[in-house]
């Protein structure tokens, strides 16, 4: 019988984010033993999402796969799918639209987000299933896992890390791994 080996990296089912102490936009990443400080939304968390409102969906939102910037980040380590940002990568965030909370390709005139951002947010972009696999209308887009703002300055509606915590849990994170956000 021939034996198989274990990896020494686990691979987390479930990341758990967790409001943090003080500021409704600030939260807790947690995966297994490691706990980083994270950014949330502007408006905290809800249950109710809506476009615009500024908040993290309380919610559990499976990982799909994600975009790296290939001239910035060296090697990632990770079982996610990572595609590299080109400069005509889009998401539309148009609610009316028919590509609403979908990867588009410029030229596209409805109202959308350009992954290859200058400020580097979406260096690494991991995408999250709020409301893709069933979209509703005015339900919330471009509902990512990404990169903080210096001083963990709020997000829309996203949960973002300091690069250094995204490269120690991207070895922990697969296609289907939850991010559960309490």
């Amino acid at each position: 019988m021939e034996k198989t080996r274990r990896s020494a990296r686990t691979v987390s089912s479930t990341i758990i984010v967790r409001p943090a102490p003080g500021r409704q936009s600030r939260a807790l990443v947690q995966c297994g033993p490691f706990v980083f400080p994270a950014a949330i939304g502007r408006s905290g968390r809800t249950i109710l999402k809506r476009d615009g409102d500024g908040a993290t969906p309380i919610a559990s939102m499976k990982l799909l796969y994600g975009f790296c910037r290939g001239e910035r980040p060296s090697r990632l380590e990770t079982p996610l799918s990572l595609r590299r940002i080109r400069q005509d990568m889009l998401w539309c965030d148009q609610p009316g639209d028919p590509n609403y909370n979908r990867l588009v390709r410029a030229p596209f005139r409805p109202s959308h987000e350009e992954l290859k951002r200058k400020d580097g947010l979406y260096d690494i972009c991991l995408v999250m299933d709020w409301n893709i696999t069933s979209r509703a209308r005015n339900r919330g887009s471009a509902i990512f896992f990404h990169l903080i703002r210096p001083g963990y300055e709020p997000t829309a509606g996203c949960v973002a890390v300091h690069p250094r915590d995204m490269r120690r849990l991207l070895p922990h994170m697969r296609k289907g791994t939850v991010v559960r956000v309490l």
